[in-house]
Formats: C-alpha cells, sequence, structure tokens
C-alpha cells in the first residue's frame, strides 16, 4: 500500500471510531442506504450508547457531512441529483473488511465527557 493510501486508511479508520455509530448502521449502509431522518428515529439500533442523549436529525447530519469530508460517506444519486441518503465508498467498506476490531475498543470515560459536551455546547 502506498503511503498516501496508508494515510488516507488511518484517517477513514479514525473517523469510523470516532463517530457515534456503531456496527449495525454500517452494516446497513453495505446493503443499501439511509438517511439522517431514519438513523434518528432509529437510534437505538445505529447509534452507540453513549450518543443516544442526541435529539435532532441535523446531529446526524453533521456526523454524516464529517464522514463524506474524509471520504467514509458519500451522497446517493438519484435521477434529480443528490438525495438526503448517503452510502459507504469503497475506502469505507475497506476500512470496516480489514479492520475487524474497529467497533470493539472500550472508550475511555474522557473522550465520552468531552464528545457530550461537544454536543451539548453546539448551537443548534
Amino acid at each position: 500500500m502506498l503511503l498516501i493510501d496508508q494515510k488516507i486508511f488511518i484517517r477513514a479508520k479514525k473517523g469510523i471510531q470516532s463517530c457515534p455509530f456503531n456496527l449495525s448502521l454500517f452494516q446497513s449502509l453495505l446493503k443499501g442506504s439511509l438517511s439522517a431522518q431514519n438513523v434518528f428515529l432509529n437510534k437505538s439500533k445505529y447509534l452507540n450508547q453513549e450518543y443516544m442523549f442526541i435529539n435532532s436529525s441535523s446531529f446526524i447530519e453533521n456526523e454524516f457531512i464529517r464522514l463524506i469530508k474524509i471520504g467514509v460517506l458519500r451522497r446517493e444519486v438519484d435521477g434529480q441529483g443528490l438525495t438526503s441518503k448517503v452510502r459507504i465508498t469503497p475506502i469505507g467498506r475497506q476500512v470496516l473488511e480489514n479492520s475487524s476490531d474497529i467497533f470493539k475498543q472500550e472508550t475511555k470515560l474522557i473522550k465520552k465527557l468531552i464528545t457530550c459536551l461537544k454536543y451539548q455546547l453546539s448551537p443548534r
């Protein structure tokens, strides 16, 4: 693997590890597409336990945008143009296939507190 490919892979892996979504969301994305509203309505299925306080689909949309920027997700396109749904990219697929322990790592308490404060203090 080239050096630039390794950097992309590591960045994508860190992005997946630090996002509020669990393995179930990424497994669903491997099969199809999801919208932020759908994820919000099924947050007990798609979000990690420490992110259950999220009270708006706009928070989920912002996380989608962050994962789009690092190359893990992409917007779904239909005949009319871009939609509100996202799909997984080949890079995201490769990270999930090659990193079997990505969702098994425990989150430290300080990281949970920082995350909670970040979401509670962000503008709505």
